[in-house]
């Protein structure tokens, strides 16, 4: 078989959206495709400059999950805090509203003991959850589960008939959708070692922790004993309420909180089943329904958070609904720091958790 992808097969394989995920839960051929370095688009539209800046005149655009093939990664003047563009076919894009991808398969597991639930991550681009109905039989679900998003599993399945996957499928348990049960095909996940749920110095007083967020820089300080240990550039709410009139405030609130509760995979937005807004619609102001949200370590009981993102590069900016959006290894050191320590098997932990001090 050929290992290289002409241009005709590239344009062919990146052109393909959600409207193929229906039928299957892979993308065709992507054992060939090079992957060094593939970006999805993450939002409704990018457009394809002619020149790495703002100005330049617009070549083509890309839709939302079309997997786009980085040629180069330049670095330009603007946007001052995110001055990185890539280099693809037609033109540049900037970084902002993509998502850096990769396809690893992984080796399913053959069982999970009862009762037990494990903590995952999606290894490729998207993958398609399926549920099942004696009505319906099998029907594929929208949107799909993106790579780096995290979720629990909890029983190893046969799934759907398949023409180009007949193996293992995990069950997801979802928190916010735990009445329906869905399922992902196994190889797409990938299951973590424990050290990614290992506290980091939980030898320090919970009273000698503090975090600090600054809004006017978009910078985020973790402080052991008044010393920092660690620093970062995170994207905190949109000042008001940009979308259209929701009556839903978007700014992070300033003032001195503590963390409330810890969820390693977090379904936010609104649930697959039906517009609740039970699972916090503070996240991103772009997307409303958002399982497996990495790492999320709430400071508000309206929902505000610290919490791992899949659907943005744009850091030193406001982006969010509210939450405090971090790269996701970033938000699972925050996790694995902060108070209270998360009990190894648990959905969520609640304790007494580490200051917040918010701030302009």
């Amino acid at each position: 078989m050929n290992s290289k992808f002409s241009r005709r097969d590239f344009l062919k394989l990146s052109g393909l959206t959600l409207s193929g995920l229906a039928f299957s839960p892979f993308v065709p051929g992507f054992t060939d495709f090079d992957d060094s370095f593939v970006i999805r688009i993450a939002t409704k539209e990018i457009p394809v400059r002619k020149a790495p800046t703002d100005d330049s005149p617009i070549q083509l655009s890309w839709y939302r999950d079309e997997l786009v093939h980085v040629y180069e990664q330049v670095t330009a003047k603007d946007p001052e805090w995110n001055p990185v563009w890539y280099r693809v076919w037609g033109g540049y894009v900037h970084r902002g509203r993509l998502h850096r991808v990769k396809t690893i398969y992984q080796t399913p597991l053959s069982s999970i003991k009862e009762g037990e639930r494990l903590v995952t991550e999606v290894t490729v681009p998207y993958t398609t959850p399926y549920r099942f109905s004696k009505a319906y039989g099998w029907q594929p679900m929208s949107p799909p589960l993106y790579y780096g998003s995290v979720h629990w599993i909890d029983k190893v399945e046969e799934g759907p008939a398949m023409a180009d996957y007949k193996g293992a499928w995990y069950r997801i348990y979802d928190e916010l959708d735990s009445n329906v049960t869905y399922y992902v095909p196994a190889i797409h996940m990938r299951i973590f070692p424990p050290e990614y749920l290992t506290p980091i110095s939980p030898d320090v007083p919970y009273e000698q922790k503090r975090i600090e967020v600054n809004l006017s820089t978009q910078m985020l300080y973790a402080y052991e004993y008044g010393s920092t240990v660690f620093q970062t550039n995170i994207s905190s709410g949109v000042p008001g309420d940009p979308t259209g009139g929701t009556g839903i405030p978007t700014t992070t609130p300033a003032g001195e909180f503590s963390i409330l509760d810890k969820v390693p995979a977090k379904h936010m937005g609104y649930s697959y089943f039906g517009e609740q807004t039970t699972g916090n619609i503070l996240a991103d102001v772009d997307n409303y329904v958002l399982p497996g949200v990495p790492w999320t370590s709430f400071f508000t009981r309206q929902g505000h958070a610290f919490h791992g993102t899949y659907w943005h590069e744009n850091f030193g900016t406001p982006m969010s609904h509210g939450c405090i959006n971090m790269r996701s290894d970033e938000s699972n050191w925050l996790f694995r720091w902060a108070w209270p320590v998360h009990k190894d098997t648990a959905a969520a932990t609640r304790g007494l958790g580490t200051i917040v001090e918010i701030h302009y």
